[in-house]
C-alpha cells in the first residue's frame, strides 16, 4: 500500500474520545453520553467482540455486597495484598461504588448468581471476607454492553469507529492538556486525526509482554490484543505511570495459557495441591506472596502443582465443566479431551504464566486519582490500564463510569492540532512500508519478548535488568527497520513498539526499587528484604523534557482505613531521576584475578533457595435471510419486523431471529422467546432457552410471559423445561403448584430447578416430600434448599440425615449450621464425626457451628486431629462460631501449626 499524506488525514471531532471498546471503555462511553457529551469510541478491532470481556466472565472477584462485606474491610484487604503501597482513595471507589455497578449491569441484562430468594450468592474464596460473586452464564456480558451502545438514544451521541487504532495522544503545546489522538485504519491504512475535549484511555493491560512457555506470540494469559498500547500512549503524552515493577503473574494450566480457575473451583470444593495432594498456600489468593509460594512449591521435589478436582462428586464436576468449558475458555474442554484427560480421573497440572503489566490483577499502570484523572489534564485512564490494585472487572466498570462522568464536562478542542506530534505519529505508523522486505514483525517481537523472559522475569537482579535495558535500547533500531506491506501488518508493527516501551519501563522500574516486595511480582535476589522505611512509596515514572525516563519515589498517602503492620510516614517525594545501570560489560574487573565466592553473613540470605448451539437441521448459516437479520440487528428493529423471521420455515433463520431478539430486546421479546421454547427444531429451542436465561433480569414479568413459560413446562425437551422453571422463579411468575408438579419430571436436572423454585416460595412441605427423590443430586439440593428457606427448621432434614448416600448425609448435616442444631441433632452430628466418609464428617463439623458450645467444642477439638484436611478445615470454621468460649480459642491455637495450609490460615486469622 502507499503511504498516505498527512494532509489527506480523515479528521474526526468529539467532546470525549474513548480509546478502547472493552470493559472500561464501553462504560466510559455510555456514562459520558448519558451526561450529554458527544462521544467518539475508537477500537482497533470491533466493539462487538473486543477486549478481554468478549470471552465472557465466570465471576466477580471483588463484589462488596451490603450485608456480605464492608467497604472498609475490602480496602484493608487490598492494602494488605499490595504490601501497603496503595492509594486507598482509589480502591475505596471500587469498594463503595461496586455494588451500584452490579445493579446497573443487571439492569442492562448481565446475570449474577443469586439464591432462590433473589439474594446475591456471594462466596468466600479469600481467607477473609466474602467477595466472589459467580457469573455461571457470564459468557454474554460483552453482547449485553454492545446492545446498550446500539440503543437509539446512545447512537445519537456515541459514534463508534471500529478498525481504527490510535498510536499517540495529542497534547496542547500551550498547557499540555490532552486534545485528541493520531490513529490509522487497520483495514485501509488511512491516517486519522481526532480533536477532542478529553481523552479516556481504556486499552487494557500489557498482556503481550513476556513470552508464553509455548513460544506462541498470542498464547498469552491475558487477551493478546492488549499489547500495552495505552501504557505507551500515556507515557509519550507525559503522564506518570506507577507500580510498573509490580508485575502480573498468574497460575495457569500447564501447556494451555488459560487460568486454572481456582476461584471458580473453590466454592465447589476444588483446591491447589502439590503432587502429594497437600495444600500449601498459606497467604491469601490475591497476593504476590501466594505466587511466590506457588513458584517455590513448583520448583521443589513436591512439584508439579495441581488443581485438585478428581475427589469431587459427579454433579460438582459436571457443573464445573459447564462453566469452565463455555464461559471461561471455550477451547478448554477440547484441550483436556485431546490429552485424554477428564476431571473425574485427572487433576489439572498447573504452571506459571508469563509476566505482564496489569493494574486490575496486580498494581502496574497509569497513575490515576479517585476520578480516573491522570497527571495530564483532561487525560483519563480506566480498567486494567489504570493503577488501581486488584480492580478486576467491577473496578474497570467503576473507573470507566468515573472517567466518563468527569470527562463529559469538556467540549471539543477547536485549535490547530500540533504538526510535530502528527508527523511523529505518522512516522511511527507508516515507516514499515518504506522497508517492505525488512524483518517481519513476528521475528522481531519474538526476539524482544525472549529478552523479557531472560532478563526481566523474576527473580530479578540488577545485572539482568541492566542487560535488559541494553537489549531494549538496541532493539529500538531493529524495530525501526521492521517491514510491512498491509494495514494489518502496520498494526502489528505499532504494537511491537508499544511492547518495547513497556519492557523498558518494566526493567528500569525494577532496577529503581531496591528492595523485594509483592512476593514473586518484584523479587530482587540482590535486595531480598522488604524495606518499609525506605520504600513504603509509590515508584512513579514519566518521560522527562529531554526524552529520558525518570523516577520519583512518592510517599503513600495517609490511609483512610488503618491497616495493622503498615504506617505510611508521608513527607516529601524523593526525586530519583534516571536509574543507574549495573556494569555488565565484563564479569568483574578486567584486571582482577578470579575471586573466591563471597560467603553470606550468618543472619543473611541463604540464596535463591453455555451449551454450544447445535447445527441447523436445514438451511445454511450463509442464507440471505440470515444476512438480512444481521443487518437488521444493527438497527434495533421492533418485534413486528422480526416476526416473519421467527416463523421462517428454515430453523437456522428462526434461530438467528431468536439471537437477534436476545441482542436487541424489543418490546414483547419475552413472550416471543417463550413461544420459541416449543419450536420443533432443537437449535431454535436451545437459542430461546439461552436468550431467556441471559435476559431474565431485564424482561418485564407480565401475564403473557408467565403463560408462555408455564406452557413450556410440558415441552418434551428437558433443557427447555429447566429454562422455563428458572425464568418463572427469577421473574416470580410461578406458584407452588407448578413447581411441585415438576418434582415428578423424568429429568433430574429439571427436578433440581423445581427444588430451587420451591425454595424461592418457602414451600417446605413440598421440599420435604422431595427428600425421597431417587437421584442423589436432587436430595442434596433438597438438603441445601431446606437450609435456605426464610424460616428453616431441622425437622424436615430427618430423612436426609439418615440417607444411605454419604453426600446426602453430609449436605444435611451441613444444613444444620443454618437451620439450627438443638441437642438431639447435635448428638447426631457428634456421632457423625466418626463416619467412614469424610464428606459426612465435614458436614457434621459444619453443622456443629450452630450447636451449644458445651456439646460442640469438645467434639470439634477432637476433629482437629482428623486425617482429612477438609474435615479439619470445617472444624476450624465451626470453632470460629464458638470463639467466645475459652476452650474453642485453645483448640484453634493448636491448629495454627496444622500441616494443611487452609487449616493454618483460618486458625491463624482467629488468633
Amino acid at each position: 500500500m502507499d503511504i498516505p499524506a498527512i494532509g489527506d488525514a480523515e479528521e474526526l471531532s468529539c467532546d470525549v474520545l474513548v480509546i478502547g471498546g472493552g470493559t472500561a471503555g464501553t462504560m466510559a462511553a455510555l456514562t459520558a453520553a448519558e451526561r450529554g457529551a458527544r462521544v467518539l469510541l475508537l477500537e482497533k478491532a470491533h466493539v462487538r467482540h473486543s477486549g478481554a470481556l468478549a470471552m465472557g466472565m465466570d465471576g466477580v472477584n471483588n463484589a462488596v455486597v451490603p450485608g456480605r462485606a464492608e467497604p472498609d474491610d475490602y480496602v484493608a484487604e487490598i492494602t494488605r495484598a499490595n504490601d501497603g503501597v496503595v492509594d486507598q482513595s482509589t480502591v475505596r471507589q471500587t469498594a463503595t461504588r461496586g455494588f451500584a455497578m452490579v445493579q446497573r449491569l443487571e439492569s442492562y441484562g448481565v446475570k449474577f448468581e443469586k439464591d432462590e430468594h433473589g439474594e446475591y450468592a456471594v462466596r468466600q474464596v479469600h481467607r477473609s471476607g466474602s467477595y466472589v460473586l459467580p457469573m455461571p452464564e457470564g459468557k454474554d456480558v460483552k453482547k449485553v454492553l454492545y446492545r446498550q451502545l446500539r440503543r437509539r438514544e446512545m447512537r445519537e451521541r456515541i459514534r463508534i469507529e471500529n478498525r481504527v487504532m490510535p498510536v499517540r495522544v495529542l497534547t496542547s503545546p500551550e498547557d499540555g492538556r490532552a486534545i485528541g489522538a493520531a490513529a490509522f485504519n487497520t483495514r485501509t491504512g488511512a491516517f486519522v486525526t481526532v480533536r477532542a475535549g478529553a481523552v479516556i484511555l481504556a486499552t487494557g493491560p500489557c498482556g503481550r509482554l513476556g513470552l508464553p512457555a509455548s513460544g506462541y506470540l498470542y498464547g498469552t494469559y491475558e487477551n493478546p490484543t492488549n499489547a500495552g498500547d495505552g501504557y505507551a500512549m500515556a507515557y509519550h503524552a507525559g503522564a506518570a505511570l506507577t507500580g510498573i515493577e509490580c508485575f502480573q503473574i498468574n497460575p495457569l494450566i500447564k501447556d494451555y495459557n488459560g487460568p486454572a480457575c481456582a476461584y471458580v473451583a473453590n466454592p465447589f470444593g476444588g483446591y491447589q495441591v502439590n503432587r502429594h495432594g497437600e495444600r500449601f498456600v498459606d497467604s491469601d489468593y490475591w497476593s504476590g506472596q501466594m505466587m511466590a509460594e506457588f513458584a517455590a512449591e513448583l520448583a521443589s521435589d513436591r512439584g508439579p502443582v495441581y488443581l485438585k478436582l478428581s475427589h469431587l462428586p459427579e454433579e460438582s464436576v459436571a457443573s464445573l465443566e459447564s462453566i469452565l468449558h463455555t464461559t471461561e475458555r471455550p477451547t478448554r474442554g477440547t484441550f483436556h479431551a485431546g490429552r485424554g484427560h477428564d476431571y473425574r480421573t485427572h487433576d489439572i497440572e498447573m504452571h506459571i504464566s508469563e509476566i505482564g503489566l496489569c493494574g486490575g490483577h496486580s498494581a502496574s499502570g497509569v497513575r490515576v486519582d479517585d476520578h480516573a484523572r491522570t497527571t495530564v489534564p483532561r487525560l483519563y485512564a480506566a480498567g486494567d490500564l489504570a493503577s488501581v490494585p486488584h480492580n478486576y472487572m467491577i473496578g474497570a466498570f467503576v473507573f470507566g463510569d468515573l472517567a466518563g462522568g468527569d470527562a463529559a464536562r469538556h467540549t471539543a478542542y477547536e485549535g490547530t492540532l500540533p504538526a510535530d506530534q502528527l508527523a511523529a505519529a505518522h512516522e511511527l505508523i507508516y515507516r514499515p512500508l518504506r522497508n517492505p522486505d525488512g524483518p517481519p514483525q513476528p521475528q522481531v517481537e519474538y526476539k524482544l519478548r525472549r529478552f523479557v523472559n531472560d532478563y526481566v522475569a523474576p527473580p530479578k537482579t540488577g545485572a539482568k535488568l541492566s542487560l535488559a535495558v541494553a537489549a531494549f535500547d538496541r532493539m529500538t533500531g531493529e524495530i525501526a527497520e521492521m517491514g510491512a506491506r498491509t494495514a494489518h501488518e502496520l498494526m502489528r508493527c505499532a504494537e511491537v513498539s508499544f511492547i518495547r516501551d513497556c519492557a523498558e519501563m518494566a526493567a528500569r522500574s525494577s532496577l529503581a526499587r531496591t528492595e523485594s516486595r509483592w512476593g514473586l511480582y518484584h523479587e530482587r535476589l540482590d535486595h531480598p528484604e522488604r524495606d518499609d522505611t525506605g520504600w513504603l512509596y509509590h515508584l512513579d515514572l514519566r518521560k522527562s523534557a529531554s526524552g529520558a525516563m525518570e523516577f520519583t519515589a512518592r510517599p503513600v498517602e495517609p490511609y483512610l482505613v488503618p491497616v495493622d503492620g503498615f504506617a505510611p510516614a508521608g513527607g516529601p517525594a524523593r526525586h530519583l531521576g534516571e536509574v543507574d545501570l549495573v556494569p555488565v560489560a565484563t564479569a568483574g574487573s578486567r584486571e582482577a584475578a578470579p575471586a573466591a565466592r563471597a560467603q553470606a553473613a550468618p543472619d543473611g540470605p541463604d540464596g535463591p533457595d453455555a451449551v454450544p448451539a447445535a447445527a441447523p437441521e436445514h438451511g445454511s448459516a450463509s442464507s440471505p435471510r440470515i444476512l438480512e437479520l444481521l443487518a437488521l440487528a444493527e438497527e434495533s428493529p421492533d418485534l413486528d419486523v422480526l416476526r416473519p423471521y421467527l416463523a421462517d420455515p428454515d430453523p437456522a433463520v428462526r434461530a438467528a431471529a431468536v439471537a437477534a431478539l436476545g441482542e436487541t430486546v424489543p418490546a414483547g421479546a419475552g413472550p416471543a422467546l417463550a413461544a420459541r421454547l416449543a419450536d420443533a427444531a432443537p437449535v431454535v429451542r436451545a437459542a430461546a432457552a439461552a436468550a431467556l436465561r441471559e435476559l431474565v433480569e431485564v424482561l418485564p414479568g407480565g401475564p403473557e410471559l408467565g403463560a408462555g413459560l408455564r406452557a413450556a413446562l410440558a415441552v418434551p425437551d428437558p433443557a427447555v423445561r429447566s429454562a422455563a422453571l428458572e425464568a418463572l422463579r427469577a421473574l416470580r411468575l410461578g406458584d407452588v403448584q407448578a413447581y411441585a408438579a415438576s418434582l415428578a419430571d423424568a429429568d433430574p436436572e429439571v427436578r433440581i430447578h423445581a427444588v430451587r423454585a420451591l425454595v424461592s416460595v418457602d414451600a417446605v412441605p413440598e421440599l420435604a416430600a422431595a427428600a425421597a427423590d431417587p437421584a442423589r443430586e436432587v436430595r442434596v439440593a433438597v438438603a441445601k434448599g431446606l437450609a435456605s428457606v426464610h424460616a428453616p427448621a431441622p425437622g424436615p432434614l430427618d430423612p436426609l440425615l439418615a440417607d444411605a448416600d454419604p453426600l446426602v448425609r453430609g449436605a444435611a448435616l451441613g444444613a444444620l449450621a443454618s437451620v439450627g442444631c438443638p441437642d438431639g441433632y447435635a448428638r447426631t452430628a457428634v456421632a457423625a464425626l466418626a463416619d467412614a466418609a469424610w464428606q459426612v464428617r465435614a458436614g457434621a463439623a459444619a453443622g456443629l457451628s450452630a450447636a451449644a458450645p458445651h456439646t460442640a467444642v469438645p467434639a470439634l477439638a477432637k476433629a482437629l486431629a482428623d486425617a482429612n484436611a477438609d474435615v479439619r478445615k470445617a472444624a476450624v470454621l465451626a470453632l470460629l462460631a464458638h470463639r467466645d468460649a475459652p476452650e474453642a480459642r485453645a483448640a484453634l491455637a493448636t491448629a495454627v501449626s496444622d500441616p494443611d495450609a487452609d487449616v493454618r490460615a483460618y486458625a491463624g486469622r482467629a488468633a
